[in-house]
């Protein structure tokens, strides 16, 4: 039960890094504006969320960019 609780949540750990490398590459970003969310707590949540896929992206670029397996190509 808890290898599921903790596949499930990496999976979405991927997908909100993916959701985030999407916004930061082309600028498409979900058509849900968190601002139009009713309920606080729905709004914070799924603002955590999003944030987190952020943050990921943040540590996967500055990991892959002191490390000598990658290289920065224009």
């Amino acid at each position: 039960m808890l290898g599921k609780i903790a596949h499930y949540g990496f999976d979405a750990i991927l997908i909100s890094a993916f959701l985030a490398g999407v916004k930061r590459s082309t600028g498409l970003s979900l058509s849900i504006k968190t601002e139009k969310i009713e309920s606080k707590e729905v709004r914070s949540a799924v603002d955590k969320y999003l944030n987190v896929g952020e943050w990921v992206m943040d540590q996967s670029i500055a990991f892959m960019g002191t490390s000598a397996y990658f290289e920065r190509k224009r």
